[in-house]
């Protein structure tokens, strides 16, 4: 079963991570790290809209779910994606089987 591959409780992982997730600033969070490492400083640059507080509470909201890394850089705290994180919840994602256009209806 796909949920038992997440590394955190199983429905409560998967639920932590879709529900962080959902917010989209923290898609913008994760876009942003996409291209690698960043510092608080260049998340912040790079969404002027976002109160300072604002951006720490959906960064805290990732490293909860486990979405991301962070380290600490003397007053700094520079964040990566966790790519296994969110591959395992790329994986609990169904995906579509090859279609059918018979309706199996009329067989019941």
């Amino acid at each position: 079963m796909i949920v038992e591959s997440i590394g955190l409780a199983p429905q409560n992982g998967l639920q932590r991570g879709f529900q962080a997730l959902s917010d989209p600033t923290r898609l913008r969070i994760l876009g942003l790290l996409e291209s690698g490492t960043r510092c608080v400083c260049e998340l912040q640059s790079g969404l002027p809209e976002v109160a300072p507080n604002l951006l720490s509470h959906h960064l805290r909201v990732l490293r909860e779910a486990g979405l991301v890394h962070a380290v600490r850089r003397g007053r700094w705290i520079d964040y990566s994606l966790n790519a296994e994180a969110l591959e395992q919840l790329r994986n609990a994602i169904p995906r579509p089987r090859a279609f059918s256009t018979a309706c199996t209806c009329e067989d019941l």
